[in-house]
């Protein structure tokens, strides 16, 4: 086995004995990984108090090519996340990345402009950034990187383009918009106005994340509405960070 390194996020750590967790990272380089770190609940371990949720740290670990768990070696803080430190709602914000990191994601699939944009999203979280647009900009980052995307543009059922005008059919078991002759029988379906379609079509672009930050409350609140249920029949369950997502808006 050969050593690797990497830059991770800190994403859950459980008990494993006494003296050693079992930690959840998702790296830069190698995607989700669990790993075992012996010694990491000695008051003077190895890992210099470095897996604390959220932080961003450097690792050296060894990876198993079995079912076992990879062993971590070392861990040296490069940033602790101290979103709290300003109000909870960063705190909590922060919980919801790391959620949808370990919820979305498959061990060992490598997803480096995924890794970055988690890493953006924590850094506006810590500054004076707004927490709502800061979590809707990384909800729809994730999706279009990971391949989940909702059909914004064209006809889910049919490939026709849906124009965005007066209210739109949006399913969320069938992920996309629904053209009137397609919305019959469709289930889970609900309806979207045509300003917040375009505004998703426009902040699902590259290089358009400004635009979140013009986005109206009105606006803001109904994708939070519509990405909260779409989320939730695509991981199968609600997230456990939904009560607090319906204050987003």
């Amino acid at each position: 086995m050969s050593a690797e390194k990497s830059l991770a996020i800190v994403l859950r750590t459980i008990e494993f004995s006494e003296t050693s967790v079992v930690t959840t990272l998702f790296t830069e380089k190698f995607g989700k990984i669990s790993a075992l770190a012996k010694g990491a609940r000695r008051p003077k371990g190895p890992f210099e108090s470095a897996l604390d949720l959220l932080a961003v740290i450097r690792i050296v670990f060894l990876h198993k090519s079995s079912d076992a768990l990879d062993l971590l070696t070392e861990a040296k803080l490069e940033r602790r996340f101290r979103g709290a430190t300003r109000d909870l709602s960063r705190l909590y914000a922060g919980y919801y990345v790391a959620e949808l990191l370990t919820e979305l994601t498959d061990e060992g699939d490598p997803h480096a402009d995924l890794f970055s944009a988690a890493d953006a999203a924590l850094l506006r979280l810590e500054s004076d950034a707004p927490v709502a647009p800061t979590v809707l900009d990384f909800e729809l980052t994730a999706l279009r990187l990971l391949g989940h995307l909702p059909s914004l543009h064209d006809c889910v059922g049919c490939g026709n383009s849906v124009e965005a005008v007066g209210r739109v059919a949006f399913g969320l078991v069938v992920g996309g918009v629904l053209c009137a002759n397609c919305r019959p029988g469709q289930r889970q379906v609900v309806s979207i106005s045509a300003p917040a379609l375009v505004a998703m079509r426009k902040l699902t672009e590259e290089n358009e994340h400004a635009e979140l930050m013009e986005l109206e409350p009105k606006v803001r609140g109904e994708l939070r509405g519509v990405l909260s249920g779409y989320l939730a029949h695509l991981l199968g369950h609600k997230p456990k960070m939904h009560d607090y997502l319906k204050t987003l808006v």
